[in-house]
This record gives structure tokens, C-alpha cells and sequence, in this order.
């Protein structure tokens, strides 16, 4: 039960990690999973691939396929929505760090 709530809780971080590094540049899902481990997040590509299909979907990334020694490689970027949604994420993560730190 405690293992569901907090994957739960930690899925928003996820999502706002992502939104982070793609506005800095293309991400690409296999180097987001190895970002995401360094963080401590234990992140399957078969739970990170439809989160960033949802992203997508959502208007807040966009994609481009790239070919990479013979494969099709998809390439990941922040929109302006999503640009605009990690600013208020941020704001929302300050105040709250803010608020429950010790």
C-alpha cells in the first residue's frame, strides 16, 4: 500500500523532472531512465514511454524522430505550454518545499 501512495506522490515529480530537462534539451527515453535512476526513481521504459505519450497528447512536448545508427530514435522537447506549466510547477514546488521543510 505504502509503495502504491508514494509512486503515486513521486509520479508528479516525474513529470515535472521531465518537463525540466526537456526544456534544457532533446531528451530521448533511455537517457531520461538513467537520469531518472540518478535521482533515485526506479522508472521501467514500459512506465516511462506512455508518460511521455501522455505528455505529448497533453500539448506540453513535442517530438522528432531521429535516425541513430539505424534506428529511429524519438527526440523529446518542451512546448510553450509546457514551458509555461513547469513555471507554475515550480512556484508550487517552492512554496510547498518552503513550507515543509525542517
Amino acid at each position: 500500500m505504502e509503495d502504491k501512495v508514494l509512486r503515486k506522490l513521486f509520479l508528479g515529480f516525474i513529470h515535472i523532472h521531465i518537463l525540466h530537462h526537456a526544456t534544457k534539451h532533446p531528451i530521448y527515453g533511455v537517457w531520461m531512465v538513467e537520469e531518472l535512476k540518478e535521482h533515485g526513481y526506479e522508472i521501467s521504459p514500459g512506465t516511462l514511454y506512455p508518460i511521455l505519450h501522455s505528455m505529448e497528447s497533453d500539448g506540453l512536448l513535442s517530438k522528432e524522430d531521429s535516425k541513430k545508427d539505424g534506428k529511429i530514435r524519438k527526440y523529446y522537447t518542451t512546448t510553450e505550454r509546457g514551458e509555461k506549466i513547469l513555471r507554475e510547477a515550480r512556484i508550487k514546488a517552492y512554496e510547498l518545499f518552503k513550507e515543509i521543510k525542517e
